[in-house]
Order: C-alpha cells, then sequence, then structure tokens
C-alpha cells in the first residue's frame, strides 16, 4: 500500500529540513537533538492531575521515573498501573520526549502511567536497559499503594525499543516469578535479532527510522554479535512463548520493523496467547507520537487505550490494604507537583 498522503507531507518537510540523520552525530548530540524535535510533531501535552518525578534505587544506579495520576482517587480507591517503557534505539529519547504521551494514556485510560528512563548506550550496554525496566516494574508492584495504584491491574508498554523493553520485561516477569500483567502493548517493537527482514530492506530509505540508523543504535546497543541471539534482546529468540499476557501489537506498514514484528505476533498466537495485531498500512515507524499531524497516530492511540481499559476492567480490583513497603527498592525523590 502507498503511503499515506499525511505522512508524506511530514516525510516532506523532514526531507526539506536537511536533518541530519542521528547515526551521523555522537550520542549525546543525538539525545539532545531527539529531545528538542520531538515537541515538533508530538501530541500537544494535557493536563493531568499529578506528575512527579522520582529515583528508585537500581542496578547500577539509581533510576528515574515519571508517575502521571490523571485525577485524584476517591477515597481508598486504587488505579489501574501502566509502565510505559520509550522508544529511540536503545540510545535516545527520555522522559521529557515521551512526556505528552504519556499524559494522553494517562488520561485515556484512567490509569497511573509510570515512565521509565532506563539506561542508554552507548555508555551502558546491553543489558542494562533491561535490567532497568524489570527492575521498575518490579518496584511499581511492590509500591503501588504508595502511588494510589492497583498492582491487580498492572500493564506494560512501549514503542519501538521500549516495545522490544516491554516485551522482555513481560517474560522476565512469566520466567522469574515477577509480577502478574493482564496486558502488553507492543508498538512496532524491535523483535528479531538481526536486520535482515524483508521490510527491513524495502524500506531502508526515506521512511523517517533508516536502515543506517538502526544498524548504528544497535552497535551502540550490543557488546558484539553474540548478543544478536540472546532472548533478552531478540524476543524471537525465547523458545517458549506461552503463559505471556493478553497482547496489542501495533507495527506501521512502511517501517523496517514491521516484519519482525509480525513475527512475533504470529509467535505468541501460536503459543496460546490472546494477540490482537494490527498493521497499520501506509504509516511508518513512529507515527503514534504524531497524532497532531497523523490521523492514524491518533487512531493508534486511542485503538492502545481502549485495549488497555478493556484489560483493567476484567482484571479485579484489589480492595485497598497496606502491603509490607520494601525498602531496598522504596523510592526517593522530589515530592509531588500539582498541575493546574
Amino acid at each position: 500500500m502507498a503511503l499515506d498522503p499525511q505522512v508524506e507531507f511530514v516525510l516532506g518537510l523532514i526531507e526539506k529540513s536537511g536533518y541530519p540523520e542521528l547515526c551521523d552525530m555522537e550520542p549525546e548530540e543525538a539525545r539532545a537533538f531527539f529531545d528538542a524535535q520531538a515537541p515538533k510533531l508530538d501530541i500537544r501535552p494535557e493536563n493531568v492531575f499529578r506528575v512527579e518525578d522520582r529515583f528508585i534505587p537500581g542496578p547500577d544506579q539509581p533510576i528515574p521515573l515519571r508517575i502521571y495520576t490523571p485525577r485524584q482517587p476517591v477515597a481508598g480507591e486504587r488505579l489501574p498501573l501502566l509502565v510505559y517503557l520509550h522508544g529511540g534505539g536503545f540510545v535516545v529519547g527520555s522522559l521529557d520526549s515521551y512526556d505528552s504521551l504519556c499524559r494522553a494514556l494517562a488520561n485515556r485510560v484512567d490509569c497511573v502511567v509510570v515512565s521509565v528512563d532506563y539506561r542508554l548506550a552507548p555508555e551502558h550496554k546491553f543489558p542494562a536497559a533491561v535490567e532497568d525496566c524489570i527492575e521498575a516494574l518490579n518496584w511499581v508492584a511492590e509500591n503501588a499503594d504508595e502511588i494510589d495504584g492497583d498492582a491487580a491491574r498492572l500493564a506494560i508498554a512501549g514503542d519501538s525499543a521500549g516495545g522490544n523493553l516491554a516485551a522482555v520485561t513481560a517474560i522476565a516477569a512469566r520466567d522469574d516469578g515477577g509480577p502478574s500483567l493482564c496486558c502488553q502493548v507492543l508498538v512496532y517493537p524491535v523483535a528479531a535479532g538481526t536486520p535482515d527482514s524483508f521490510s527491513h530492506h524495502a524500506f531502508a530509505e526515506k521512511r523517517l527510522l533508516t536502515r543506517r540508523n538502526i544498524l548504528w543504535f544497535y552497535e551502540q546497543y550490543l557488546n558484539g554479535p553474540e548478543d544478536a541471539k540472546n532472548p533478552r534482546f531478540a524476543p524471537l529468540e525465547t523458545p517458549d512463548l506461552a503463559g505471556l499476557p493478553p497482547t496489542l501489537l501495533i507495527v506501521a506498514g512502511h517501517d523496517p520493523l514491521r516484519d519482525e514484528g509480525l513475527a512475533y505476533g504470529e509467535r505468541l498466537r501460536q503459543a496460546g496467547v490472546a494477540v490482537t495485531l494490527h498493521n497499520y498500512e501506509g504509516m511508518v515507524h513512529g507515527f503514534l507520537t504524531m497524532s497532531d499531524v497523523i490521523d492514524k497516530g491518533g487512531e493508534a492511540i486511542e485503538e492502545a487505550s481502549r485495549t488497555l481499559r478493556e484489560a483493567f476492567a476484567t482484571a479485579a480490583p484489589r480492595r485497598y490494604w497496606k502491603p509490607a513497603v520494601n525498602f531496598l527498592r522504596a523510592g526517593y525523590g522530589c515530592s509531588p507537583s500539582q498541575e493546574p
């Protein structure tokens, strides 16, 4: 299917701008550039009841979190919880560049969203990001009460590299006796060990995410070729995918990552996982966060929100009780800030 006209317009603007590719920059420069450009195509930020930045202990250093509470819970109420892992090729992306999307999800789903600022490559190679995301998910489940959340209604989501990390973290939770997840939402995730599918070559250029950038991202993140076959990088390498939570998997028709996302969805289905797989034809990588200029981006956000609402509605809410706090993982940082 041809590119959507709105996508063609956006790609034309980007081409005329003469923006350099991220792989032609140093990582720190690429991060600053990515964060500066994100608001130009991003969703307009929405007000939520409370935004709190805090740090939790991590495997190597404190992990920054940003916690979005959409409204003030009524007495004794606990809201569902969504752990969100941002994209950026394991090299770029931040709490700030995904702030608008997390606000939108918190409001549309009516849940507490916890955005995780995991360690980035090349300063922190694989599996540092995975370790941080696993630790963050565990912390959210164990400290749900502290952030007005209900650990019995817990889901995970992410896009691109964050979709990869969400998938891998869900597998780790299953294998390691971690928190029970009622849903996972994976948006154009990295799923394969090597970028050699048909879509990787068919959409290698002029589709926002280029093959040059993908290869550069992997070079920054992985320690060597052996990591490409590690299931904690490539979820498609996981021998058994049974027992994972119901899954919404969104891919874009003109995305180099399309085919591996489709393959992962099929593997999940074969393993007996309830999967909804939606290929947004005519879209490119990153369209979800461009909903102000690309209509299907808004449709994808609504589909993700609807899926999460339904998953939370079918999971029985936990009655309020005060669990024992795991002080080794208790958060510390700034106090909540009230927003207008």
